[in-house]
């Protein structure tokens, strides 16, 4: 592969906005403006964590309420898909209570 006149610009311009970006970040202003990311990115990985936590009865409740609502209403959806699985694998299923 041959290095063209793009290849060695894009290299320059990456090179000076590193050099340029290092050294605005050991200006006192630089220093709170990492302190600050620093910060924001505690706080949403603290977020990330309680919504993880708060998944799994997230679902149950959506399951909950899913099953309430399609028995109310298709109060027939559960047999007719249980005869419809009755029919492609050839068993008989029971009803759940």
């Amino acid at each position: 592969m041959s290095v063209n006149a793009k290849h060695l610009a894009t290299f320059v311009l990456g090179a000076a906005a590193g050099a340029s970006m290092y050294k605005y970040l050991q200006t006192e202003e630089g220093e709170k403006m990492l302190e600050d990311l620093k910060s924001k990115a505690g706080n949403l990985r603290d977020e990330a964590e309680g919504a993880v936590d708060k998944v799994p009865d997230y679902f149950e409740q959506l399951k909950t309420k899913g099953t309430d609502t399609l028995k109310e209403t298709f109060p027939d959806a559960e047999q007719m898909l249980r005869d419809l699985m009755d029919k492609f694998t050839g068993k008989k299923t029971e009803p759940t209570v």
